[in-house]
């Protein structure tokens, strides 16, 4: 029967990585991955990580199943993250979380419990958005649409096109949000603007799914969920993915969430209870290590200073790179003012180059990005950037 199957096209980013794991150049430089690197381009496990797993591997009793929600304080340190002491939530029995596989499987989940409970609904995503999100969302049988969100002449939110976008699409329907650094973009709404966008979609009665795969490397942990907490003071009901892929630096141990945010108390005990017949129909339940090492980091005064101190410094290294980049493009000669890029927040950004300039910069130099010009600042190293900058002038 498996004769006749035709092989699946690679997928754009992780194909990417394995192009790139195959190039025998000495000097080759993957800025395709959305993983973040150290200056030294290694993918570091952090310190404070290392301390949980010594304490969880001392005193771990069972490997016995979690229930399907995962653990319990794990959900109360993920929603304190999103929320913060924000009074805007009031009655905290109104959110509910479950543990889940990486961001990613809250997503799944999110969209198996979009199509159990609405079937008719689709989920409108950003032009342009993560490449991924089209896929899951595909998987589950939720049709997706798109609205307007990047400005590509001036590299800044068409927050006004976007706006228009939202008010246009049907009532009742599902809009997912980025909450900070926007992938692949890196520009994100203003409190403001978030405050607007929040409007139109409670207009509408639209419900936010909002994906967080990135807090606190923006801004740093409160002011990443600023934006989130806006939305909150208009929309009644909410859903969060949220990842600690990213800032625990925990992408094998796959550890995520979804959070839902009902209007009611009975709304969010009924609406976790079809989350729940979603994760048993999936994966049943949740993997514990990884969520277990977050639990441990955040329960503890002592780590979670230590985690937030060494984020801050994965952030602070970024932002340095964006500022390094543009100096150094403008030193090559370069024509065209990168300092947009100086101004967006995250891993990534839209570089404006052409899918002939990442293929000719793949060819020639070794240097891997996403065909749609995204690039990952991450891969960025002191190292490395006389050389990226050198290739990229002279493809352009």
């Amino acid at each position: 029967m498996f004769r006749n199957v035709q092989p699946a096209p690679p997928d754009p980013i992780l194909g990417l990585s394995e192009a790139f794991k195959t190039d025998p150049h000495p000097d080759k430089i993957n800025l395709g991955v959305g993983v973040y690197q150290d200056n030294q381009g290694v993918t570091p496990t952090l310190e404070c990580v290392k301390e949980a797993e010594r304490r969880l591997i001392a005193r771990e009793m069972t490997k016995s199943y979690l229930s399907m929600e995962g653990l319990p304080k794990y959900g109360q340190h993920v929603q304190q993250l999103l929320f913060g002491d924000s009074k805007v939530i009031g009655d905290p029995s109104r959110a509910r979380t479950v543990q889940s596989p990486g961001g990613t499987g809250a997503l799944r989940v999110a969209a198996d419990l979009i199509k159990k409970v609405f079937p008719t609904k689709r989920i409108w995503l950003s032009t342009p958005t993560w490449a991924n999100h089209s896929n899951v969302f595909r998987a589950a049988d939720v049709a997706t649409e798109s609205y307007p969100y990047f400005d590509a002449d001036l590299s800044r939110l068409d927050i006004d096109g976007m706006l228009s976008g939202l008010a246009d699409v049907p009532s009742g329907q599902v809009v997912l949000l980025h909450a900070c650094c926007h992938n692949p973009t890196g520009i994100d709404p203003t409190i403001d603007q978030w405050r607007q966008i929040g409007t139109v979609l409670a207009q509408r009665d639209h419900l936010p799914l909002v994906d967080f795969a990135y807090q606190g490397f923006g801004d740093g942990l409160h002011d990443d969920a600023a934006g989130l907490v806006a939305l909150m003071e208009t929309v009644p009901e909410l859903l969060v993915c949220s990842s600690f892929s990213k800032n625990f630096g925990l992408y094998r141990e796959r550890v995520g969430a979804l959070t839902i945010l009902a209007g009611t108390v009975e709304a969010a005990e009924n609406i976790i209870s079809q989350a729940k017949a979603c994760v048993r129909a999936n994966y049943s339940n949740p993997p514990a290590h990884g969520a277990a090492i977050v639990e441990t980091i955040l329960s503890d005064a002592e780590l979670r200073s230590g985690w937030e101190q060494e984020l801050k410094g994965m952030r602070d290294r970024v932002n340095g790179m964006r500022k390094l980049f543009v100096a150094t493009m403008k030193a090559k000669g370069a024509e065209r003012d990168y300092s947009f890029i100086q101004e967006q927040r995250g891993m990534f950004s839209f570089s404006g180059m052409s899918a002939k300039q990442v293929d000719e910069l793949r060819e020639k130099f070794s240097i891997y990005i996403v065909r749609s010009g995204r690039i990952n600042v991450a891969g960025m190293t002191p190292a490395n950037m006389d050389r990226l900058c050198e290739a990229i002038v002279s493809v352009l």
